[in-house]
């Protein structure tokens, strides 16, 4: 059975937008779209989204809903426009400015951050495109700091500006996220990813807009500096689910210290017991090369032993040009990993209802007998993530609801695999459908075992978990 409890997310960009290539990464294991805002247009995204809801409507599709992400842009500080990329020298000085003319001298770097020169002190690191050119202030004046280049490179327009130790004086939701967020409620998109989240009270703007628009849209909380790292409890406890994002985190904070800074968040996860993302360059190699490195598979599968609901790919399907493989890898090596347990990190769970106990009981009984999987038939998808917390080791996790909202949501929860299913209420029809829409799955005539839990039929039947045999 091809079953793989770790979710994969692609970024849908100009390798992957059309329909049969979406279709083939589905058909390799794509759970989950997602649009980074960052580069894409309302009129590209609306595109994916559409061609995501036809592949959902094939009666041919197999694997489950394709959920949409939308990731937001962020309050993000970028340089200016530049006509000829600066060609920046080890050891030269140049200006970094905030001034508002378009055509300053050329030795000067426009920063579209106006607090920049109140930010930093003599000494402080700035860091640009991702970390490949770094200045050092030497001096500042009004408008003005006077840097010296640590390490050089080709500077070309509208770069990536990190100010390494520095709380950026920036909104958490910008006005171009507002508009991209009332783009995606508009279109029904299944997850919002909230950049740069810095504490709870980030997250609560945004639920407060969803909760506005009456949208079912789960927030993704990404971290991506030590503002959101120091918070990481609280922010675990008002989020949906967390994204490791590396690229920002590894700035922003200590590169040689990001692996345990990765198992820091991931263990918070485990402990509240919310979705889990591993994101940036698992398979960066992969743009260019047909195959990874052995460093990149074993990073893969460290986040797989750290129990990552899903792990995200990037510009490795956005721009690259073997999308397909980086599919067909993840899932070949998460299908391999997954044969050994998790570090424990779900052991520390807080249990935040007597649901969250009947989860951990119902993995603890089927782990114990054998069984072949766990039924949960839930409306809200509540029932399913609270198994998913305890991760069931090898076991799987068949979820059968009635609302397609909630469908695509488990395209994000770890160990799921979903069905839709009507008539939920009728206990002994909908026992039925399941058993025959298993015993298809398994292909086989041999006696099955399966837990099955279920909040829905739990008001008529006293025993909330049942041991089933088909």
């Amino acid at each position: 059975m091809d079953f793989s409890r770790t979710k994969i997310i692609c970024t849908i960009g100009p390798a992957t937008s059309s329909l049969p290539v979406m279709k083939s990464l589905y058909n390799n294991g794509m759970n989950v779209v997602r649009i980074n805002m960052s580069h894409a247009t309302h009129k590209f995204a609306k595109s994916v989204i559409d061609k995501v809801k036809k592949i959902n409507s094939d009666p041919a599709s197999k694997h489950g809903s394709i959920g949409v992400l939308l990731d937001t842009q962020g309050p993000e500080i970028r340089t200016g426009d530049t006509e000829i990329p600066l060609d920046l020298k080890v050891g030269e000085e140049v200006t970094l400015t905030v001034r508002d003319e378009v055509d300053v001298e050329t030795s000067s770097i426009k920063i579209n951050y106006k607090d920049l020169i109140h930010s930093v002190n003599p000494g402080s690191k700035i860091t640009v495109d991702n970390g490949l050119i770094n200045f050092k202030v030497i001096s500042k004046e009004e408008e003005t700091l006077l840097c010296k280049v640590l390490d050089g490179g080709k500077l070309g327009s509208k770069r990536h500006v990190n100010l390494p130790g520095v709380r950026v004086n920036l909104p958490s939701i910008t006005s171009k996220d507002l508009d991209d967020i009332q783009f995606g409620i508009k279109n029904d998109v299944d997850f919002i990813a909230l950049s740069f989240v810095r504490n709870k009270e980030d997250l609560e703007k945004l639920q407060d807009i969803l909760d506005s628009k009456k949208s079912p849209a789960k927030i993704i909380a990404k971290i991506e500096n030590q503002e959101g790292l120091d918070n990481i409890h609280d922010i675990c406890k008002s989020s949906w689910g967390v994204m490791v994002a590396r690229g920002d985190l590894g700035i922003e904070t200590s590169l040689v210290d990001l692996p345990n800074i990765q198992r820091r968040i991931m263990y918070a996860c485990a402990k509240w017991g919310r979705r889990s993302i591993v994101a940036t360059h698992l398979l960066e190699s992969m743009i260019d090369n047909p195959t990874p490195t052995r460093a990149e598979v074993t990073d893969i599968a460290n986040a797989i032993y750290e129990g990552a609901d899903g792990i995200m790919l990037s510009g490795e399907t956005g721009v690259g040009k073997y999308p397909k493989e980086c599919v067909d890898f993840l899932k070949a090596v998460a299908l391999k990993t997954e044969k050994f347990r998790t570090l424990g990190y779900e052991s520390h769970l807080v249990p935040h209802s007597d649901w969250q106990h009947i989860g951990v009981t119902a993995k603890t009984l089927a782990e114990s007998i054998d069984a072949d999987g766990i039924i949960a038939i839930t409306r809200t998808g509540k029932t399913a993530q609270y198994i998913s917390n305890a991760k069931p080791f090898g076991i799987p996790i068949f979820v059968f609801t009635g609302n397609k909202s909630t469908l695509r949501q488990l395209s994000l929860v770890g160990s799921t695999v979903p069905h839709y299913l009507t008539g939920l209420k009728d206990h002994e029809k909908t026992l039925k459908k399941v058993t025959k829409l298993l015993k298809r799955y398994y292909g086989t005539d041999k006696k099955l075992k399966f837990i099955m839990v279920s909040s829905i039929f739990s008001e008529e039947h006293s025993e909330a978990i049942q041991i089933i045999n088909i």
